[in-house]
């Protein structure tokens, strides 16, 4: 039966999810014809635990199932629909452990996609209740279902009629409902394999015994079966005196009394289903406290599940304004209008330490002098973390959580779902008790923070829709205490035995008749009831500041200390990052500053050492002065002119290039061979040419060319610092001449003056002839280097020669003897 009900459970759930998928589906196609949509227009949503039949799932829900089904066909324009409607859902929630025996549907025949499947069914009025049994016919119309009141005890027991009227075979979904005799009941032990029988003595009219077995239908280790007054064996042999009232019967024929504060069908089922062994059909069993101390990622807190913890509390703010609003960088409109409200409801109604009060009131202060229509989560993060301690002194809320009362025996269960229904219940109580003038102040603020920021994105919409529903129907502060309450126990009911269900703590409806006895009682038509009198005095004691527990909190010298030390690490850190991006800026600078050849102080060594030198040399064979009063530096005979690249800018250094295209720039760990020909030739060319002896140090440098008067170009002086080879540079077709041009040449520049002895005619007459053998053969290479050149040259002509006289023996034709007669 355990795998009966499972399977049916898992097939409600995709059924439930096909239905959800096909609404969405109607959702856009109704859009796009500018129709209301039916989730919209209908009476009913997914949070209702009712399955919304669509065209598309109506025959995977109603035909072939292992489960009764009851539905309900209406018109959402119909009044008698929209006032049965409350009936309906108070149903589902009544009997929601039945469903893998019975699932509830509705279809909305208003509208017109299915209005098809409403006449398939025969439906003429609204509301049409129809009982469809398990494993019916596609053509099956469905059995009148009669009802003869909107109440929910009527409702459930007709169900129960139509149950018992199945036809053979019994659906295996099902458990007995027929009465149990006492051959059965002694035998029982021998065909099942549970722990615990659980017999029902009631007279033949009470449908208790009946109820009380379906809704331990999902529960293992455990039967349940009705015992009529009339089975006189059992009633003489347990003793039973009253009815209705349960026996546990064990193996062995030993009996005892359930004990229980009101003999009803309630009481009955919650005593059940904790019973030790008994367990949710695909649960795992509760593990004890001993075995979760050792189960979860952190150690295990004991606590008393009677109070509230503000560790629960402090560690709930801490994961909504520091992570769940991280997932908003942005918050804008609507969503910022929430925000302001949840944190002004903090401020005012938390029952907090002074640092937290403290922290909330300035986070408040600053939200509400913020006018733009958008908010960063940065900006935020700045106030919460308090960064600016010396505006806000003695604020802080501590990081990370540390979960008391909602811990739960894994790290997925509870936590921080199970801390925000205790915020919100401390904060409706600490609004009534502080007296606000606005009973939906707090609700409200807390719907808007559900919905724009709860992470669950569906339990924020069956929130929103429980708000929707009946939030305007709170008038008081004493109404809007027991509405968040009644709403937590409806999700309670929903969630009953999902996966998110922490087997240790279970989903029940809360207070448990251990935590308030008074707090239940029973209708006169025997359903269970509250008594919102005392409920309203337990929450207000549960939840009143008074009765929070501060055990596992940090004191708030702690907090401060450890906000302290994360300031000061942060600063630390932004420092060390700015010095960090500093050095950088300041490299990328001088990089981008400083040419490639040469570092920038010995440029600017060598050009202080060069003004120094033209002051001394001033006077008549001074170089002219340009326009701005700086000296030019006279050109030398054998230095390619330059152009003059403004007023008061230095002539740029020309790189080595071949046939005018730029050669790469020098490394600077490559050897500086401009150096070795500068001297060189300053030894050769520039001896008693003292007064211009500094300024050719300097330019030759940047450009050295051999003047030839017979080549157009020659080798340059500087060699590419990628490959090494030697430049090639075109030459000033002016030092193609003869040497009498060449005088007038450099008397028209200037350096007649310098250079008309004969002595200097001599030196640049050698110099022609010899120049450009030099530059061919020597220029960067010393006498090693093209000793080894010659040397290399001549064993290759030998090799080469060798080669020759070997090959040509080898291929020279034999001569053939021919032999005489």
């Amino acid at each position: 039966m355990a795998r009966c009900c499972s399977r049916a459970t898992s097939r409600f759930a995709g059924l439930n999810r096909t239905s959800t998928e096909s609404s969405s589906s109607l959702l856009l196609w109704c859009l796009c014809l500018l129709v209301v949509s039916a989730a919209e227009a209908g009476l009913y949503t997914a949070s209702d635990q009712i399955i919304l039949l669509t065209p598309e799932n109506v025959d995977a829900v109603l035909v072939n199932s292992s489960a009764a089904v009851v539905v309900e066909f209406y018109a959402s324009w119909c009044g008698h629909c929209i006032a049965f409607s409350p009936s309906y859902k108070s149903l589902a929630r009544d009997i929601k452990e039945w469903k893998p025996a019975v699932d509830l549907a509705a279809i909305d025949c208003s509208v017109e996609p299915n209005g098809k499947i409403c006449f398939r069914f025969g439906v003429k009025g609204y509301p049409t209740i129809k009982f469809f049994h398990a494993y019916s016919k596609r053509e099956s119309p469905g059995q009148a279902f009669k009802v003869s009141s909107r109440e929910v005890r009527g409702l459930r027991q007709t169900i129960i009629d139509n149950l018992e009227t199945n036809k053979e075979p019994w659906p295996p979904a099902c458990p007995p409902l027929e009465p149990a005799s006492q051959e059965e009941v002694d035998t029982f032990f021998e065909t099942n394999n549970v722990e615990h029988l659980a017999l029902i003595f009631e007279n033949s009219k009470s449908y208790i015994g009946r109820e009380v077995t379906l809704d331990l239908l999902q529960y293992e280790n455990i039967a349940v079966r009705r015992v009529l007054s009339t089975e006189k064996g059992l009633v003489t042999k347990l003793g039973v005196t009253e009815f209705p009232s349960c026996y546990l019967y064990h193996a062995g024929g030993n009996f005892t009394r359930l004990k229980v504060h009101i003999e009803a069908r309630s009481f009955y089922s919650y005593a059940l289903e904790r019973l030790p062994g008994v367990v949710r059909s695909g649960k795992p069993r509760p593990v004890p406290p001993e075995v979760l101390r050792n189960n979860t990622d952190e150690p295990w807190r004991p606590f008393n599940s009677s109070r509230v913890y503000m560790a629960d509390l402090e560690s709930t703010l801490h994961y909504s304004l520091r992570v769940e609003l991280a997932a908003h960088p942005v918050i804008r409109a609507e969503g910022l209008v929430a925000l302001k409200n949840y944190i002004s409801v903090l401020a005012k109604f938390f029952p907090g330490r002074p640092v937290i009060m403290n922290l909330l009131r300035s986070v408040d202060s600053w939200l509400q002098n913020q006018t733009g229509s958008e908010l960063s989560h940065a900006a935020l993060r700045e106030v919460v973390d308090n960064n600016n301690s010396a505006q806000s002194p003695d604020a802080a809320l501590p990081e990370g959580v540390k979960w008391v009362g909602c811990q739960g025996s894994k790290p997925y269960f509870r936590q921080y779902p199970c801390g925000m229904w205790t915020l919100f219940h401390v904060l409706t109580v600490q609004a009534k008790t502080s007296g606000s003038l606005e009973p939906q102040e707090v609700l409200r603020a807390l719907r808007g923070y559900v919905h724009s920021f709860f992470g669950c994105r569906q339990c924020a919409e069956h929130f929103n829709n429980m708000a929707r529903e009946s939030l305007r129907e709170v008038k008081t502060l004493d109404m809007a205490v027991t509405w968040l309450w009644s709403r937590h126990n409806r999700v309670n009911n929903r969630l009953a035995g999902a996966l998110s269900e922490d087997p240790y703590f279970p989903k029940i409806q809360w207070p448990s008749p251990q935590m308030c006895r008074d707090c239940h009682t029973v209708k006169t038509n025997g359903d269970h009831g509250w008594n919102n009198t005392q409920v309203l005095s337990f929450l207000q004691s549960y939840f009143s500041s008074g009765s929070i527990l501060t055990d596992y909190l940090d004191d708030e010298s702690q907090v401060l200390e450890k906000q302290m030390e994360k300031h000061a690490s942060q600063k630390l850190a932004l420092e060390a990052q700015r010095r960090a991006e500093r050095k950088a800026r300041e490299v990328l600078e001088a990089v981008m500053q400083s040419p490639p050849s040469q570092p920038p102080e010995e440029e600017e060594e060598e050009e202080e050492e060069e003004g120094a030198q033209e002051e001394e040399e001033g006077g008549e064979g001074a170089a002219p002065v340009d326009r701005l009063g700086a000296k030019t530096p006279e050109p030398a005979p054998w230095a390619k002119p330059e152009m003059d690249l403004g007023r008061g800018q230095r002539r740029g250094r020309r790189k080595a290039s071949i046939v005018g295209m730029r050669m790469r720039d020098q490394q600077e760990d490559i050897v500086d061979l401009d150096s070795f020909i500068s001297e060189h030739y300053k030894a050769k060319a520039m001896r008693g040419a003292s007064a211009a002896s500094t300024w050719v140090k300097h330019r030759t440098l940047q450009r050295k060319e051999e003047p030839d008067a017979g080549l157009v170009f020659g080798l340059g002086m500087e060699l590419d610092a990628g490959v090494g080879m030697v430049g090639l540079q075109p030459v000033d077709p002016d030092l193609d001449l003869d040497l009498g041009q060449r005088t007038r040449w450099l008397q028209k520049r200037g350096l007649a003056g310098q250079h008309s002895n004969d002595n200097a005619e001599k030196r640049l007459s050698a110099q022609s002839h010899t120049g450009s053998w030099m530059s061919m053969l020597s220029i960067g290479f010393s006498k090693v280097d093209i000793s080894l050149c010659v040397i290399l040259y001549f064993l290759s002509s030998m090799c080469l020669l060798f080669m020759y006289l070997f090959f040509k023996n080898r291929l020279r034709p034999r001569r053939v003897k021919v032999p005489l007669p």
